[in-house]
């Protein structure tokens, strides 16, 4: 729960860990994804975070959930933990990583979408604004990417990044209601366990594939379950509790102009005045679709709840 004394702005620094986490993510696992098969990488990753985030919780004498926060958990768990991991390594073995990115952010309008519907969150204009630039900039970057020459792209990576997608808007709006119940390090703990129950059958695979991998491919897999995972999955959870799913979806839309750079840092790709011209545009939607606080929904019936 939020007290009085807290920071305005400690929902948006946490969002900040978060977006920037997320972004590192696509490219450690394009480097994994290398080694490692789709399920045996998303099994990895989460009993990686499920191991961290253990520790943290055995420390800080966490308890077990509230019997209201366990529909959201298993549902979060299963959809986000689970099948969104799967599906995003498999997609990112079949497209690049800024297209990747820019594929998921579908993710958000869903989000928006899903939580007006199903939250009572509305849908105010500002939002639906600000969700319109930030995708026409998350286009932009993706079609720069994958027309850049380093990249490519075939149909079921598009596919299984779309599917992904839909799993992290399903995952993101199931988590909502749970927080009501329990904290936000409760809420991600619990998640990432049953998403890795949920990738138990890929044990046999990650065992055989360990085994003959590359080191820095194995310390990227754990990198992915200690800070993308542990860390940034307790930081959104934070941060969401704190606001809405679209305020909070739209914030992602900063992760494609992030992965842009990233992959420049990392790979050597440079990127080009498009691809900078659409990280700009995915920036401005940020800034507009956070300030949704004084405007009308975009119906009467969605703004019954809005906030």
């Amino acid at each position: 729960m939020r007290t009085s004394s807290e920071s305005p702005w400690a929902a948006v620094a946490a969002a900040g860990v978060t977006v920037v986490l997320w972004a590192s993510a696509f490219v450690s696992i394009r480097s994994a994804g290398a080694a490692y098969s789709p399920g045996a990488l998303a099994l990895g990753r989460l009993l990686a975070g499920v191991l961290v985030l253990g520790v943290i919780c055995l420390v800080r004498r966490v308890g077990w959930p509230a019997r209201a926060a366990w529909p959201g958990i298993l549902c979060s768990g299963v959809l986000w933990f689970g099948a969104y991991m799967v599906a995003l390594n498999w997609g990112e073995r079949e497209v690049d990583a800024g297209t990747a990115a820019m594929l998921v952010n579908v993710g958000p309008i869903l989000m928006a979408l899903l939580g007006g519907w199903l939250l009572g969150e509305g849908l105010p204009r500002r939002l639906l604004a600000g969700m319109g630039v930030s995708f026409a900039g998350a286009v932009v970057v993706g079609v720069s990417v994958s027309g850049s020459g380093s990249g490519h792209a075939s149909v079921l990576g598009v596919v299984l990044c779309l599917l992904a997608a839909v799993s992290y808007a399903g995952g993101v709006v199931a988590q909502k209601p749970a927080l009501k119940h329990a904290g936000a390090l409760q809420v991600t703990f619990y998640g990432c366990l049953v998403g890795a129950v949920a990738c138990l059958p890929f044990a046999g695979v990650l065992v055989s594939e360990a085994a003959r991998a590359p080191l820095s491919a194995t310390l990227n897999m754990v990198y992915l379950g200690v800070f993308p995972t542990a860390l940034a999955f307790t930081t959104w959870a934070f941060a969401l509790a704190r606001t809405t799913a679209g305020k909070m979806g739209a914030t992602t839309y900063v992760v494609p102009m992030l992965v842009v750079l990233m992959s420049w840092v990392a790979l050597g790709e440079v990127p080009g005045i498009i691809t900078l011209a659409g990280g700009a545009l995915c920036l401005a939607g940020v800034a507009v679709s956070r300030r949704t606080g004084s405007e009308p929904a975009a119906t009467p019936a969605a703004g019954a709840g809005s906030r």
